[in-house]
């Protein structure tokens, strides 16, 4: 969803460290392959710890489909040393929490809590995903948990018209699919597939523990080195989770009907990845657009017309691809002309460059943004983690800002000319059922 790097002496035979002073990140890979990542903020008193896996929803066969998300809830339900209860209890008996989530390229379990328990921290996310037990009358149990997840996602226009607008863009490639998968999928896991997965894909060389706080990252790195000790890289894996890339199919317009009060309305098409030099000016020109009460959107359709309470843009960047559209709901008998008007603002942003005053605005309303994020330890851990999952190094804030500083209309325009061409674009409407 941006240091030089100076060399420190190794504290451990044969694992390399890098640290970069100025924005205090540390990094080592471990020799099975795991990598440590950490950034140290001496002010506070506590430190928030991620455990990512380079797999995810994407990685999913149809038969497979949501078989990710099912091993996230399954691990929380006993490990060989843990019982149920007691993996619940360890972070939240000492104020802290522990939780996970599983998206399109990876899986994520976390935890927060005070300096004082990052052991307790590293042990038992990590515990999690080394050593969980399955067991047959929990798997049962949390299929139908599961169902009921999908169930409430269905009773959610706002949050299931964007599974529907996913699978018009990205076709039937796994990017296209949900998540949390389909019944019939998860009815279908046996204890033996989630063994495989966890086998196959939960392997070192995808794994980065990532913490920020008042964490020494030396300490870290021998708690990981203790705990991944006897993980050992797979003959023949050099890290890299082996991807399709998602062709791109023609665009759509689909209408449903369902027992609802207003009209949802997705709009928007295919974009680019994480590494693609356009990203700054992406996330310009996404913020002049529907990035807020002053974008384009929401003071020309919802404080001139009138016609919605929530209208938004938004843009996702993947490894190798993207998607960005247009949300709003409003009423049934407004859909058309509501289209008109968010295509009339696609086409102003590709027909003349935003205002001087617009882009400063946008700038800095983007850069307040991101330091505002920052100012939370999750949002520095996961941040971190994200970065790592991608390959990419590790940027301090001056330079994101600096990258941001950057853009300008011209590269703004260009962007919106490179993705808003309405013939391309699949729009997605729920409409209330008569």
């Amino acid at each position: 969803m941006l240091q030089a790097p100076q060399r420190l002496r190794p504290f451990m035979p044969n694992i390399s460290t890098v640290d970069t002073s100025r924005s205090q990140f540390r990094r080592t890979v471990l020799p099975n392959g795991v990598r440590v990542v950490s950034e140290y903020i001496p002010s506070v008193r506590s430190v928030s710890v991620g455990v990512w896996i380079a797999t995810g929803s994407r990685d999913e066969s149809r038969e497979k489909c949501g078989i990710s998300h099912f091993i996230e809830h399954m691990v929380f339900k006993g490990t060989d040393s843990r019982r149920m209860h007691h993996i619940a209890q360890r972070m939240e008996s000492v104020g802290g929490y522990l939780n996970a989530f599983t998206s399109k390229e990876y899986t994520c379990f976390y935890a927060r809590g005070l300096d004082e328990h990052l052991h307790r921290a590293l042990n038992v996310t990590c515990d999690l995903i080394l050593a969980p037990v399955f067991p047959p009358k929990e798997l049962e149990k949390e299929r139908e948990v599961v169902v009921e997840e999908i169930k409430m996602y269905e009773d959610v226009p706002e949050d299931l018209i964007f599974d529907r607008f996913e699978g018009a863009v990205y076709g039937d490639h796994p990017l296209g699919r949900p998540i949390v998968g389909y019944p019939e999928t998860v009815r279908a896991f046996s204890r033996d597939d989630l063994v495989a997965r966890l086998s196959s894909h939960y392997t070192p060389e995808r794994i980065v523990i990532a913490s920020a706080g008042n964490v020494d990252h030396e300490r870290i790195v021998r708690e990981v080195e203790r705990l991944f000790g006897r993980s050992k890289r797979p003959p023949g894996r050099n890290g890299q989770a082996f991807r399709t890339v998602a062709s791109n199919p023609p665009p759509q317009y689909l209408q449903e009907g369902r027992a609802i009060q207003q009209a949802h309305i997705v709009i928007g098409g295919r974009s680019f990845g994480l590494s693609d030099p356009r990203r700054g000016a992406l996330s310009v020109l996404n913020t002049v657009l529907g990035g807020g009460m002053s974008s384009r959107l929401n003071q020309n359709i919802r404080e001139k017309y009138g016609y919605c309470y929530q209208i938004y843009s938004f843009a996702n960047m993947l490894s190798d691809t993207g998607d960005f559209g247009v949300y709003m709901a409003t009423d049934g008998s407004k859909v058309d002309h509501a289209r008109r008007l968010i295509h009339r603002e696609l086409n102003r942003m590709v027909s003349r460059p935003i205002s001087p005053r617009q882009l400063s605005q946008a700038k800095s309303q983007l850069k307040g943004s991101l330091m505002l994020g920052l100012e939370s330890l999750s949002h520095r851990m996961s941040r971190l983690g994200r970065l790592e999952m991608y390959d990419r190094e590790f940027v301090s804030l001056d330079d994101i800002i600096e990258e941001v500083n950057a853009v300008t209309a011209e590269d703004v325009r260009q962007v919106a000319s490179d993705l808003f061409d309405l013939d391309q674009l699949s729009t997605v409407v729920f409409v209330p059922e008569r």
